[in-house]
């Protein structure tokens, strides 16, 4: 039995109320889709889903296939590149009174549930179909953007790092401001350490004196 949904429920299979037996519903991807998650990190794309659901009394088996392209920065040149997806997948829907966990593998519904979305399923398919490196064809990138990327030689490192020598002071320049840096850290350290003595050489002094006045009253 074919069945294709129409754009209000674009990727929800409604099962109650069918029979045992085998069922396949076909929807588009669109655009629409990544757009509903704010930090996609693609742009746009075109898929069509084929799912082929087997209806069991307490289990909905389905086998999902997603083809098609999205449309990512590149990594090489960071422009729009085209990367296509080839998915295939298997998910089982069972039913629970108390909530369980979805696992990736197997989607647990209540009873009273009528109908399975499988809009998150379909969206996180196609992001694990997606290759490590999203590049363009070799040959294909924008030659602007791999101008300003491109990797600096060995040779023309090494020139940098004489260039960079020849600006700085030299060496014992660095070493009597290194030194003289030092010094003053460590005078202040010591005018701190002097002052804090100084401040508990006065309060032992005024605790002295109070005990001194205590016990000349108690003589009086």
């Amino acid at each position: 039995m074919e069945v294709r949904m129409d754009d209000t429920k674009r990727f929800v299979i409604a099962y109650k109320g069918l029979k045992p037996g085998q069922y396949t519903f076909h929807f588009e991807v669109d655009g629409g889709l990544f757009a509903a998650y704010e930090n996609s990190e693609i742009k746009d794309g075109h898929c069509r889903v084929e799912v082929v659901m087997t209806r069991l009394e307490q289990l909905l088996d389905l086998d999902i296939a997603i083809a098609g392209s999205v449309v990512v920065a590149c990594d090489r040149c960071l422009e729009d590149c085209e990367i296509p997806i080839d998915y295939r997948g298997h998910l089982a829907v069972k039913f629970s009174d108390e909530v369980q966990e979805y696992d990736g593998e197997v989607l647990w519904l209540s009873p009273s549930e009528g109908e399975v979305d499988l809009t998150q399923y379909i969206y996180e398919s196609i992001v694990l179909a997606l290759p490590y490196q999203r590049v363009h064809p070799e040959g294909k990138c924008n030659p602007e953007m791999m101008a300003r990327f491109r990797i600096v030689s060995g040779e023309e490192f090494a020139a940098l790092e004489a260039e960079a020598e020849q600006q700085a002071p030299p060496e014992g320049e660095w070493a009597k401001l290194a030194s003289l840096k030092e010094r003053m850290e460590r005078e202040e350290l010591e005018a701190q350490e002097e002052a804090l003595a100084e401040e508990l050489t006065s309060e032992a002094e005024e605790c002295e004196e109070a005990l001194a006045d205590g016990d000349e009253e108690k003589k009086l």
